[in-house]
């Protein structure tokens, strides 16, 4: 009888296990993100509180990972040379200081990107600076570029404490970092600024498969004004010198993370005339924005207390922002497209002008397999997600390539 008792009791643990480790499992959505939204009301405090919960996770094997063999190579895609398990990424922001890249490659993600890093510590802006809008599956913040600083970051993934090898981390999976410039930097001095971002770049290239440049940032005072081609074209030829010269047998991609903002056709033109002025590899169209949805957006009914939040400054992020994205990445793929000659400023000529092909990711309102499909359809080559996880959880990944699946299949038949 105790022998009976005792196999139940192993197969009930081990069913136990399979389950709640599984990316599947309703229970990560539906009570797992509810749970940790009641026993933290301040969001930041939650976001850290996930990360910890997470890290501890991992370090017992009790970490949430896909199972069931999901990878049927029907969502594979290659970006800048390499073969991805499929077109989805986790944005920066979920990660700034590196601690859990390989926990969040288990989710089922091809691409991670940890940061955004500065060459010096700093705190960002003062407390409270994220805000919830549940109604809307939104969320603001104003953080600022807190970061713990490149030579922090730098020590973690060499001391092996993220579990990120040199160079790509596995077949089928690349690991971007994103870095930015202090905002004690003057931003008229771009040499300053341009020194700012090279540092990064000479103590994190060796570690990294994609480094983003982050210029879009809305939440420090000036750093979108290096959008404009004259700043961005001497900030982005710095950044690429310095990853060319990585003393690594591949040398990492590098991308520039543009403001949805920045969105008339001259900022276009002028953002692409810089890419390929530089010879930067590609883009990241979008980031939080600071405009706001309609007061009462469609398909939701807004609460006073959410209604008033939309006042707080800020990036605002959520399923709202799609439409501008699909808009965003259609223009600029178009632009990208025609070429160097095509751009205002670009000569055209020299080695880092060379045609060809500029990759695109895109963020900005992402939530779905299907929206998902229409950014890839539109030009883009990963789908990165951010609020979409922190409302969704740890399966979001895993049921957005389920759709994804589902609805290919559909369109075949």
């Amino acid at each position: 009888m105790n022998r009976v008792v005792g196999a139940g009791a192993l197969l009930g643990g081990a069913a136990t296990y399979a389950y709640i480790t599984d990316t599947r499992a309703s229970i990560h959505q539906w009570a797992a993100v509810p749970a940790l939204r009641l026993l933290h009301q301040n969001p930041e405090e939650a976001h850290h509180a996930g990360i910890r919960y997470i890290k501890g996770l991992y370090n017992f094997n009790l970490h949430p990972r896909e199972r069931g063999g999901h990878d049927d190579g029907a969502l594979r895609v290659e970006v800048f040379g390499h073969i991805l398990d499929n077109p989805i990424g986790t944005s920066a922001g979920i990660d700034k200081n590196a601690e859990i890249p390989s926990p969040l490659f288990a989710l089922g993600p091809a691409i991670v990107e940890v940061g955004g890093v500065t060459p010096h510590p700093q705190e960002g802006n003062p407390q409270p600076r994220v805000f919830r809008l549940p109604s809307q599956n939104a969320l603001i913040n104003r953080y600022g570029l807190n970061s713990e600083g490149v030579e922090h970051v730098a020590m973690i993934i060499l001391d092996g404490e993220a579990q990120v090898p040199p160079g790509s981390l596995v077949p089928g999976k690349l690991l971007a970092v994103q870095v930015a410039k202090n905002k004690f930097t003057p931003d008229s001095d771009i040499e300053a600024v341009a020194n700012d971002y090279v540092t990064c770049v000479n103590h994190l290239a060796k570690y990294a498969d994609i480094l983003v440049v982050n210029v879009s940032s809305p939440n420090t005072p000036g750093l979108r004004d290096l959008q404009a081609t004259g700043p961005l074209t001497a900030i982005l030829s710095a950044v690429v010198d310095a990853a060319r010269a990585t003393e690594r047998k591949t040398k990492p991609a590098v991308m520039v993370k543009v403001s949805p903002d920045e969105d008339s056709d001259a900022q276009i033109d002028g953002i692409c005339a810089a890419v390929w002025s530089s010879g930067v590899d590609g883009i990241i169209v979008g980031n939080t924005t600071k405009r706001r949805p309609d007061p009462i957006p469609k398909g939701y009914i807004m609460p006073a207390r959410e209604e008033k939040l939309l006042t707080e400054m800020g990036g605002y992020s959520g399923p709202q922002m799609f439409g501008r994205t699909l808009d965003l990445v259609t223009r600029y793929r178009s632009k990208l497209d025609q070429g160097p000659s095509a751009t205002s400023g670009s000569s055209g000529t020299g080695p880092k002008s060379e045609e060809k092909d500029k990759v695109i990711f895109a963020t900005g309102g992402i939530t779905n397999g299907e929206q998902c499909l229409q950014i890839l359809n539109a030009g883009a080559s990963v789908c990165q997600i951010y609020t979409a996880m922190m409302y969704g959880g740890v399966g979001t990944v895993t049921r957005m390539k389920q759709e994804m699946r589902e609805a290919m299949r559909r369109e075949k038949a």
